[in-house]
């Protein structure tokens, strides 16, 4: 329980000193115009509050990861816990109030552009890739999943066919319509209702005395399962999720003032890691026989059935029941923005307009009949791959940001040091997982290390050019007239 309390406290004191660290590094203007109002179309761009921004922010960065990975990562013992807790605040917010600050600064840029700007024109291809099959992935998996729970919930009296079908239809509106308009009025309940939920089986955590275990040598990694590199796949959004770097422009383009940027993307990505902190916890004490009780539900249900055993078992019958509707809340409020993002991303790409109905139909379209496709596969083959690509363009995003930041002549360290950290672990684990090259784990860890100092010289060269060129840093606003 201790090591359960003390991470919850440094997630929180990490936002009021950590957060307040980055936040000035970075260097906020809070009289500069923002693209809320310069490009203001009705449709993506349009100005909203900080607590309006803030829940969509979270609800659109938490899908399932901050519930189904801690869970998942629970088997690995509390370890899990230092995980959540120094990602979150060292790399996964950092990370995240990072790509927001500087979209806001690029028009609200999204990351392929981004990359294409301080990584070189090539990467704006290769991102543009990573980033549409990471939605394509996300948006998928997010159907599926949410589907998989409303029909437990629902005791199976609705097929699990028609249940998709209506997610599927939301999905298509909320990727359509203004961001104001269903989006904007509906995620402040969803909000309301995933927090409740999680406080609710945090604080029946503490009040039955759950037997959370403590952090020591003895129960590291329970049953020697091999924490690095798979923890940091296993746990991503709860402590750093590339997947984030595809929102963060969502609400880049409705932010009405620099100075919120801190709430909105620091302080929501901590509120995620407060959340994935409950539920490994509760994965870890909740069931009979501590880990093998765990394994045993994961085996015969997946983590959708530790949700719901465990909120159930905390919670009681209505009180369960509502916690798995605010689990389910999450996966949906993350697929629907999947894909609004995939359609932004293309749509800037290509360099269409989205004022037009109809240019957001023809981009849309082909995205659901992909999706409807991936829907066959395997879930757990789609999961690999997602974890995969999530933590790639989490590497991409930090080293972009710290192009930004060497550029700038500022402390690009707060970026590129978990950006390297990952770096060695996207290349070894691809290098060795069954989705990969399948090499033996000592040859992976040196292919990893090789490929990371490779890597990080040729973006000292990049960075050094680019200062030497005075490379731009933002969109020019002295033309801009601004209409708050």
């Amino acid at each position: 329980m201790y090591t359960f309390l003390a991470g919850i406290a440094l997630l929180i004191v990490g936002y009021f000193t950590y957060g307040k660290f980055v936040e000035k590094i970075f260097g906020v203007k809070a009289d500069r115009a923002t693209p809320a109002y310069v490009n203001n179309d009705g449709i993506d761009y349009v100005p909203m509050s900080t607590p309006k921004n803030s829940l969509i922010q979270l609800l659109n960065i938490a899908g399932t990861g901050p519930v189904f990975g801690p869970i998942l990562g629970a088997l690995y013992g509390p370890v899990a816990f230092i995980w959540i807790v120094i990602g979150c605040i060292f790399a996964g917010a950092v990370h995240d109030y990072l790509t927001g600050m500087i979209s806001i600064r690029n028009k609200g840029a999204h990351l392929p552009e981004l990359a294409s700007r301080f990584l070189g024109k090539v990467m704006k291809h290769v991102v543009n890739g990573f980033a549409v099959l990471l939605l394509l992935l996300v948006g998928t998996v997010f159907v599926t999943t949410p589907a998989s729970l409303l029909h437990v919930v629902m005791d199976g009296k609705v097929a699990l066919s028609i249940i998709i079908v209506a997610i599927f239809i939301y999905y298509i509106l909320a990727t359509l319509l203004p961001v104001d308009k269903l989006i904007g009025r509906l995620y402040p309940y969803f909000g309301a209702l995933l927090l409740i939920s999680a406080l609710g089986v945090g604080i029946m955590l503490i009040v039955t005395g759950a037997p959370i275990p403590e952090l020591s040598l003895t129960n590291f990694h329970p049953d020697n399962l091999p924490v690095l590199p798979l923890l940091f796949f296993t746990i991503s959004c709860g402590a750093l999720s590339g997947f984030h770097a595809t929102q963060t422009p969502i609400i880049s383009r409705t932010t009405q003032n620099e100075k919120q940027g801190r709430k909105i993307f620091y302080g929501m990505m901590i509120t995620e890691g407060v959340i994935a902190m409950i539920w490994a916890a509760a994965a870890m004490s909740v069931f009979d026989g501590g880990y093998a009780g765990l394994q045993e539900v994961l085996a015969a249900g997946g983590p959708g059935a530790v949700v719901s055993q465990a909120s159930t078992a905390l919670l009681g019958a209505i009180g369960g029941t509502l916690a798995i509707l605010g689990v389910v809340v999450l996966p949906i409020t993350s697929g629907d923005t999947a894909f609004r993002s995939a359609r932004m991303i293309i749509a800037e790409y290509i360099n269409v307009a989205q004022k037009k109905l109809s240019n957001r139909l023809w981009i849309a379209i082909p995205l659901f009949a992909v999706s409807a496709v991936l829907t066959q596969m395997d879930f757990n083959l789609l999961w690999r791959y997602f974890s995969w690509a999530n933590q790639s363009t989490a590497v991409i995003a930090l080293f972009v940001a710290a192009m930004y930041l060497y550029i700038a002549k500022k402390n690009y360290y707060i970026a590129l040091v978990p950006g390297i950290f990952m770096l060695v672990m996207v290349i070894t684990y691809i290098l060795n997982a069954q989705i990969g090259f399948r090499l033996s784990m000592n040859t992976s860890w040196i292919g990893g290390l090789i490929g990371t100092v490779v890597l990080v010289v040729m973006f000292f060269r990049a960075a050094k050019k680019a200062r030497a060129n005075n490379l731009p840093l933002e969109e020019d606003i002295s033309n801009w007239n601004r209409v708050a």
